[in-house]
């Protein structure tokens, strides 16, 4: 297993995995657009709390130094992703497609490109593997459990290379998830917004409101566990839709 883990992103995605992540015993380089020094008190909370290494860095720096990388930024960011730095790095692609918040992206909305195929086309000397993208934050963090463990959860990974996705696979297993290979990033739109295994299964009913009241909502919600069964159920009757009617959660 990798030992050093890149975050490129560390808002609430970011800061679930770097949490599960130092628990595990892992090092942890954090990072985002502002620089390492907004990231002190996360990292001293990280410390203080879990007692693992955490540093920060810049992005670049943090994928140089790591074995394995997870950008977790919104997808209209992705062009901003330091390319010579992640070449030759498995980077696990954690950004859904939002028109409303990310713009409109012609071959995303046609249907011609998958957001993490968009991804890798950016990241061409990395190998991208879609994962996290179908979880709320809090949930990924609640959720997680002991391998073997009777109520454990599955996410759904997809990527173009093998190996990339046996990293991507064991990573999860550390931190706490199973994982279900529904294919190439081509078929990742099954476990984009507006399919049957995005955030509802773990969460139940999910009310009407807007972005800001449905985070916190989740944070009261201990989460509902989704077996790797499951998750492979609800994957194969995923029927797809434009990538450009997904909508952030609304009263609307």
């Amino acid at each position: 297993m990798s030992q050093t883990l890149g975050l490129i992103g560390s808002g609430m995605i970011g800061s679930s995995v770097a949490r599960l992540a130092v628990a595990a015993g892992l090092e942890v380089v954090l990072s985002n657009s502002r620089g390492p020094e907004t990231l002190a008190d996360l990292v001293a909370d990280l410390v203080a709390e879990l007692g693992g290494r955490a540093r920060a860095a810049t992005p670049a720096e943090a994928a140089r130094a790591a074995d394995l990388v997870v950008a977790a930024i919104p997808l209209k960011a992705y062009d901003q992703l330091p390319t010579d730095a992640l070449a030759g790095k498995t980077v696990l692609d954690t950004s859904n497609y939002y028109p409303e918040r990310d713009g409109h992206l012609a071959e995303l909305d046609a249907g011609e490109l998958t957001s993490s195929a968009l991804m890798q086309r950016h990241l061409a000397g990395s190998r991208v593997v879609k994962a996290f993208n179908n979880i709320t934050p809090h949930q990924l963090f609640t959720l997680a459990r002991p391998a073997g463990a009777p109520d454990r959860s599955a996410l759904p990974i997809a990527g173009d290379d093998a190996e990339a996705k046996a990293e991507a696979t064991r990573l999860l297993d550390v931190l706490g998830h199973d994982a279900v290979d529904i294919g190439t990033l081509a078929d990742s739109w099954r476990s984009e917004p507006n399919t049957p295994v995005y955030i509802q299964p773990y969460l139940g009913e999910l009310p009407a409101m807007n972005v800001e009241d449905f985070l916190r909502w989740t944070l009261r919600n201990p989460g509902i566990a989704v077996p790797a069964a499951q998750v492979g159920e609800l994957v194969e009757t995923a029927v797809r839709r434009s990538a450009g009617e997904a909508r952030l959660p609304s009263a609307g």
